[in-house]
């Protein structure tokens, strides 16, 4: 957009600026108890979500289309803005109106994305929500996702476009980070894609800025050392996380390697035809995962989809968690645990947003309900005779000066 600043208000001055750093996201610019959009950003919100398009002053002699929400309206808009594919910045006053001499400093404060949600509003409570960022040349690629809303990070790297292609049926990432240079080679998939310049993939500065978000001197730790390719990926997506919150992403603790030889390989289109958790005719209760998913938390029935589109290859796992089952089963835990896991609810996705500082008063409240559940969890599992069980048991932690925080801290119900 090629607008002559002078010929505008300064409040409009401020947001064409501002606009300019933002072309690819539909801005919402606070102001008051509105968030407006203008100009092409206005129409199109306008088409998307069906608000009102008016008008406000000129530019170029003609009328400056606007639209706008209110702003406790924003997370019902953004959930339907982000299921259509947009990104969204949020632009919000940041002085008071009353005191400023001129227009009122304003900043982007975050940049919602599809593959960057973390809101219950705008995710799918038993499906990951991820964002992948991939570089490829000369058919070797490296792929990395995120789920943002639980800091789950993991890369690989092979060899092979149809390798590629079975990878992002398996993860179906909401949003696809790609180098300008590798759009060209890429198969046909059903993903939004973000280019990026090429320099954000270089291996130097992706090495650096991974190991500066793990504390680390080095990847090797993570056994991603030898992996340039799924190093230059996680370090592209690791920024664009970063640029997108405005913000640390503290709760980004570690980096998992991910390698084709441990499972069973299934190429792209056996994945859709087995129908293990996306229905061919729209029916997901007829899924592989719709018949089997009698998980007691969101969290569960996501770890059960990871394990449905990855299944090992190496017996000792699946054996010790087979065994796990059989003891739940024989000592009759299984429904205890079961109503016990229920009062957890997704600590997950409510941690990572505290990590995130968006947490909310009822995110903290399911928190302090699930630091009192995994007590329970703890005696339920502890005295049973399976080395899984009781390694989930040491691992679960009760954090008793943190419950007694939420405790004092909180109402009974919080808004």
């Amino acid at each position: 957009m090629s607008v002559d600043l002078s010929s505008h208000t300064p409040v409009m001055q401020q947001y064409l600026r501002i606009k300019a750093q933002y072309p690819d996201a539909l801005v919402f610019y606070r102001m008051g108890d509105f968030y407006e959009l203008f100009f092409d950003d206005a129409k199109r919100a306008s088409r998307l979500i069906d608000i009102t398009l008016t008008a406000r002053g000129q530019s170029g002699g003609a009328p400056i289309p606007m639209a706008g929400v209110p702003v406790h309206t924003l997370d019902n808009y953004l959930a339907r803005l982000v299921r259509k594919g947009e990104s969204v910045a949020i632009c919000e006053q940041m002085g008071d109106p009353s005191k400023s001499k001129g227009p009122v400093d304003r900043q982007v404060v975050r940049v919602v994305t599809p593959g960057t949600v973390t809101d219950d509003a705008l995710l799918e409570e038993r499906r990951d929500t991820l964002l992948a960022a991939l570089c490829l040349e000369s058919e070797r690629f490296g792929l990395a996702w995120l789920e943002l809303s639980s800091g789950r990070f993991s890369v690989i790297e092979a060899q092979g476009i149809e390798a590629l292609t079975a990878e992002l049926e398996r993860l179906r990432p909401a949003e696809l980070l790609v180098s300008e240079q590798a759009t060209k080679q890429l198969p046909h998939i059903n993903t939004r894609l973000r280019e990026r310049p090429v320099w954000h993939f270089d291996l130097d500065a992706s090495t650096r800025g991974l190991c500066e978000q793990f504390g680390t001197r080095d990847l090797a730790g993570f056994g991603a050392q030898e992996r340039p390719f799924a190093i230059r990926a996680a370090g592209c997506l690791l920024q664009y996380v970063r640029d997108t919150q405005k913000a640390a992403v503290p709760h980004l603790k570690s980096l998992r390697v991910e390698d084709r030889s441990e499972v069973v390989l299934l190429d792209a289109a056996t994945r859709r035809n087995l129908e293990l958790d996306i229905s061919l005719a729209d029916r997901p209760e007829c899924t592989l995962a719709g018949v089997l998913d009698h998980t007691a938390t969101a969290m569960g029935g996501r770890e059960l989809r990871r394990w449905m589109h990855r299944p090992l290859r190496t017996n000792a796992p699946l054996q010790k968690r087979l065994h796990a089952i059989e003891t739940l089963i024989d000592s009759g835990r299984h429904r205890e645990l079961h109503d016990v896991l229920r009062a957890v609810g997704d600590i997950e996705r409510g941690l990572a947003r505290v990590a995130l500082k968006s947490a909310r008063p009822r995110d903290l409240a399911q928190l302090r309900a699930a630091l009192a559940a995994l007590t329970e969890v703890q005696a339920l599992l502890g005295d049973q005779d399976s080395p899984l069980l009781q390694e989930l048991a040491l691992q679960a932690g009760t954090h008793p000066e943190c419950h007694d925080l939420l405790k004092r801290a909180l109402i009974e119900t919080p808004p």
